[in-house]
């Protein structure tokens, strides 16, 4: 076994160890495992919502953009600005809301603001089913970090079963604050990881950064400026509409316990501020794919170039510690998606009485979707990025209904909601699996229209029928007339 297979199983077994560390008490009950006592620090808050930013696809996924498609792969850093101004206005208030009603999932929120229990287990289905393809693109993008920092496609397949396994034990023992422990070392070592391949792959070239951009400026002058083929303007703009629609009205089941397990809201708004400045650290998975354009062969894939580039400017043991940081960004957020699907079932979808009952189901529900998404990754592996952007278009449908519930009078009514909601779940489910051909539009967003047009629609024929009085009632003097 080389140094760097054992420097990234031990570095996966630390991470868990950190998370188990972070149990304080046996969990008696669901919300303690999900949120905690809706009491944490801004500081804790800060690590469990940036540890979204740093996933294996800023590590893989954002290099193999800016390889095939040059500036395009920018468009992660302005979907990400959209979605913390956006958050900086709905956090708080979903925050409130949440603390108040006792909220836990992103179901219990539709379900009270609607009125409506059958549109909460519809949201909490539709969470779930589109978590589970974000949930294999950590799984698959660990095991293709360690294949290529390994060179070994059987190691690489290893890792996966040891990460996940690992992964559902620290979710099962410790829960949110397990997640919240395990953020503060894994964004470290991205950062560190981070920097060190800044430094060491455009050193090892010649020339450094001037040469990188002078050379791309003057051979590859296309990857500079948003170009033709399958990362042009339209598929820029639009995968940076969905993702942003999809991140800043919070339509993300994993992202609602970090939300309201805070101690306040200003603590939230606080984080939306500084949060933006942490993700410029996104531009140099970036940078890296634009080396990659000029040291390597055009053939190459996309999702292996950042670790291909540091394999050749690196030592070995170095490459581990880079795999690690990148093993890292794929089990903290698997634990939070997995945490995320696990609950909405749990909670929402089975009907289970007691207290007791109900944390054993969700234990059950881990194991389950771990489970799946570990086979999905083993036999069904995808691009990134398209399995990224399949979980922002589907849950990007709860977009609307979102943000009419979280006015202080919701006067959307829960009919339209679900019909609006079940429109655009349909008609993505028909363009992404139907062989339609939409171009480089991002899918999600064109089922989007019809999903407004359902809901609005629907909207305007019940409040029509609501503001019909009642037809009058026949006089007396009338109705013995017509008995005699």
């Amino acid at each position: 076994m080389s140094s760097t297979m054992v420097i990234t199983v031990l570095g996966m077994v630390l991470i868990a160890v950190v998370g188990i560390a972070g149990r304080r008490s046996p969990e008696r009950a669901l919300d303690e495992w999900t949120v905690g006592k809706r009491h944490f620090s801004t500081l804790s808050t800060w690590f469990l919502q940036a540890g979204e930013s740093f996933t294996t696809f800023s590590f893989l996924g954002l290099a193999g953009i800016a390889f095939g498609g040059g500036v395009a792969a920018t468009y992660a850093l302005g979907y990400l600005a959209i979605s913390l101004i956006g958050m900086y206005f709905i956090g708080p208030r979903t925050w409130r809301l949440g603390r108040e009603k006792g909220y836990i999932t992103q179901a219990d929120f539709f379900a009270d603001r609607f009125g409506s229990p059958l549109l909460g287990k519809v949201v909490a289905l539709v969470g779930a089913v589109f978590l589970l393809p974000y949930l294999q693109l950590q799984i698959t993008g660990l095991g293709l970090i360690v294949e290529l920092a390994t060179g070994s496609k059987a190691g690489g397949n290893l890792s996966m079963v040891l990460a996940t396994l690992l992964t559902v034990v620290f979710v099962l023992w410790s829960g949110i604050r397990g997640i919240a422990r395990a953020a503060y070392l894994k964004d470290a070592l991205m950062v560190i990881a981070l920097v060190i391949l800044l430094i060491a792959i455009p050193t090892s070239m010649s020339g450094g950064f001037g040469h990188l951009f002078s050379t791309l400026q003057h051979d590859h002058p296309a990857l500079l400026h948003l170009h033709g083929g399958g990362y042009d303007r339209t598929w820029y703009t639009t995968a940076l509409l969905i993702s942003g629609i999809g991140s800043g009205l919070n339509t993300m089941p994993h992202l609602w316990p970090p939300v309201l397990s805070a101690r306040s809201g200003r603590a939230l708004r606080s984080n939306y501020v500084w949060l933006p400045l942490y993700q410029v650290a996104l531009g140099i998975p970036i940078i890296i794919g634009l080396a990659g354009v000029l040291a390597l062969d055009p053939s190459t894939a996309g999702n292996s170039v950042l670790l291909t580039m540091a394999g050749h400017a690196l030592p070995g043991w170095l490459v581990g510690v880079v795999a690690v940081a990148a093993a890292a960004a794929a089990m903290v957020p698997s634990a939070a998606i997995v945490m995320g699907i696990s609950t909405l079932v749990s909670h929402n979808l089975l009907p289970v009485r007691t207290e007791r009952a109900r944390l054993r189901t969700n234990h059950v529900c881990v194991i389950t979707a771990a489970g799946l998404a570990l086979v999905l990754g083993l036999t069904r592996p995808d691009l990134l990025a398209n399995l990224l952007l399949l979980t922002y278009g589907g849950l990007s449908q709860l977009a609307p209904a979102t943000v009419m519930a979280l006015a202080v009078r919701n006067r959307l009514q829960a009919v339209p909601a679900l019909l609006g909601i079940v429109t655009g779940v349909a008609v993505l489910t028909w363009l992404t699996f139907g062989g339609v051909n939409v171009g480089s539009w991002d899918a999600g967003l064109l089922a989007l229209v019809p999903n407004l047009l359902v809901t609005f629609g629907a909207q305007a024929i019940a409040s029509r029928r609501r503001a019909q009085p009642p037809a009058a009632a026949p006089a007396p003097d009338t109705v013995r007339a017509a008995a005699g």
